[in-house]
């Protein structure tokens, strides 16, 4: 399955176009609204992966891990793409903000998105980090399969 994919987002693997088109299908399909503002879905993995914003999506595993987090992700969260991956998603936040986070997930869960969530995040080094007005979305597959959850922000101090 794509979201076992450990490979980074290359030319070589066209971005994981698939995932791309599954985070940006999904989050159009919810919101009604355009994640990346483009038409062409050839290049949608490249846009989406070199995104000015974040975009992070996990699985729908008891302890969601990460299966994709674009370069803006790598960045904010001071890791690599092997190290977010991997990483099981519980980790992004504080242990004192676990609570509130998984109230967002199961909010998300049975409303579909939600589109203005603000909270503390933790990178790797420790350095904390607030994110304000971050949209969270589930993720469907071809089949309208719920595999998953996104979160995309543009705005963190």
């Amino acid at each position: 399955m794509y979201l076992n994919n450990h490979l980074e987002p290359s030319q070589a693997n066209n971005f994981h176009n698939e995932i791309a088109q599954l985070i940006v299908n999904s989050y159009q399909k919810l919101t009604k609204k355009s994640l990346i503002f483009s038409n062409d879905q050839l290049n949608l993995g490249r846009l989406l992966y070199e995104a000015p914003f974040v975009v992070l999506a996990h699985d729908k595993s008891k302890d969601p891990i990460f299966f994709y987090g674009n370069l803006k992700a790598q960045e904010v969260f001071e890791m690599t793409w092997g190290e977010l991956i991997c990483l099981p998603s519980r980790y992004s936040a504080e242990f004192a903000d676990q609570a509130a986070r998984q109230y967002l997930l199961d909010e998300v869960a049975s409303k579909g998105f939600i589109d203005n969530y603000s909270g503390t995040r933790i990178s790797k080094t420790g350095r904390k980090f607030q994110i304000a007005n971050a949209t969270v979305w589930n993720l469907f597959d071809k089949d309208s399969n719920n595999i998953g959850q996104a979160a995309s922000f543009a705005n963190f101090t």
